[in-house]
């Protein structure tokens, strides 16, 4: 049986898996990331995540620090105005428009945009950079015993790591947290969500906007121009069955219905990609750690897509993990570190989970009673200048 030593293995190569690899490598520890599945780098291609992430503005000193943020700069669209819509059960004309304006509060965009496959491609670029990180996909973390001097993962080839860290990122389906016995508290919505690019004839002007209607909300997210014409991403949530229908549309039906729920606001949407989709679910692990490891990402939490805080909140898994391992290198992976990580970050996810929730549940109201308290609250929410300059403020806040 092969064995490796390494100062940190992560099991999990998605975005946040990738991100932490760079963040701990750039850091200077020895790196070990697997993942079942190659990453797919090519929009195009079979299987790409065509699905964006919005970094948030905590995120950019995260992925600077990782020597990410000037591979990312370039392909990366400002979002500048986070646009609130009530659409109210109209098919037409939105009938509430509120605009959260960074420059309120800030001389920085909100955040900036990015495919998730395009995200993929430049983080694998910065592994193979890094000399002290061995990134190995087609191989699966698929089994840990933990004990006081470290974690022992059996990889899917039989190789056997002996970490001073695990680093579960694993996604929310996580087979690590599984094996370290970490509990799981879920809520299902009978959601899902569609998620796919469009172009548009008016731009887009640097505003991400949620159409609210019943079922979920309609989310158009800037990206830079594709072919001459403005483009956004599109997450679309809805009632299970009805994301399920609309999947399985052909493109001009489903282009029909896509504009009339997206209320016109940058006029007709041509779709621009293939469709995607996947169901809603919010869920939060019990702990965030265990002995010699630590939860991060899906594996220790799951929100809706709104308000950009999924990928948001993993980022500050990373940037406490990394910060507490460049403080006291020696103590990776020890009982103090780890619940100081814990302490520090489950109660800030608790509490968004919390929220994001409760915004998930007033975007589905489908009574008018209950539409009309929606954009009532909206209003009086935005109508306070302090109240929304904390809102905003909070938003942008992604560590506790």
């Amino acid at each position: 049986m092969n064995r490796i030593t390494t100062d940190i293995l992560i099991a999990g190569g998605g975005v946040a898996g990738l991100t932490a690899a760079a963040a701990f490598g750039t850091a200077g520890f020895s790196v070990l990331c697997v993942d079942p599945a190659p990453p797919v780098t090519d929009g195009t291609a079979q299987g790409a995540d065509l699905r964006t992430t919005a970094f948030l503005q905590p995120a950019r000193d995260l992925l600077a620090d990782a020597g990410l943020w000037d591979r990312l700069a370039p392909h990366a669209a400002a979002l500048r105005v986070m646009r609130i819509v009530d659409a109210g059960g109209a098919l037409t004309e939105p009938r509430l428009t509120r605009d959260f304006i960074a420059d309120e509060i800030s001389d920085l965009p909100f955040g900036w945009n990015l495919p998730n496959w395009l995200l993929r491609r430049e983080m694998v670029a910065r592994l193979n950079e890094l000399p002290n990180v061995d990134f190995r996909p087609g191989l699966a973390a698929v089994g840990v015993l933990t004990r006081e001097r470290e974690a022992l993962v059996t990889l899917s080839d039989k190789t056997q790591v002996a970490a001073r860290l695990l680093v579960a990122a694993d996604g929310r389906g996580s087979a690590m947290r599984q094996a370290l016995g970490i509990k799981l508290r879920i809520i299902r919505y009978g959601q899902k969500a569609l998620a796919f690019a469009v172009t548009h004839p008016r731009p887009h002007d640097n505003i991400s906007t949620e159409v609210h209607r019943t079922g979920g909300p309609f989310t158009l997210v800037p990206l830079p121009d594709r072919d001459g014409l403005p483009c956004s991403a599109v997450v679309w949530m809805d009632r299970g069955p009805e994301i399920t229908r609309l999947a399985a549309l052909a493109d001009d039906l489903f282009v029909q219905e896509m504009n009339e729920r997206s209320a016109g606001v940058y006029g007709p949407l041509a779709l621009a990609t293939a469709r995607s989709s996947w169901p809603i679910v919010t869920q939060i692990a019990s702990r965030f750690c265990a002995q010699r490891s630590a939860l991060i990402a899906e594996a220790a939490h799951v929100v809706p897509p709104i308000g950009a805080q999924g990928l948001n909140m993993s980022l500050a898994d990373i940037a406490l993990l990394v910060e507490l391992a460049r403080q006291a290198p020696a103590s990776i992976g020890t009982p103090a570190m780890l619940d100081r990580y814990h302490r520090q970050r489950w109660p800030d996810a608790a509490a968004r989970v919390a929220g994001i929730d409760a915004l998930n549940r007033a975007s589905m109201m489908g009574a008018p009673g209950l539409r009309d308290l929606r954009a009532g609250a909206l209003n009086a929410l935005y109508s306070l200048p302090p109240v929304r300059h904390a809102l905003m403020r909070a938003g942008l806040r992604t560590s506790g």
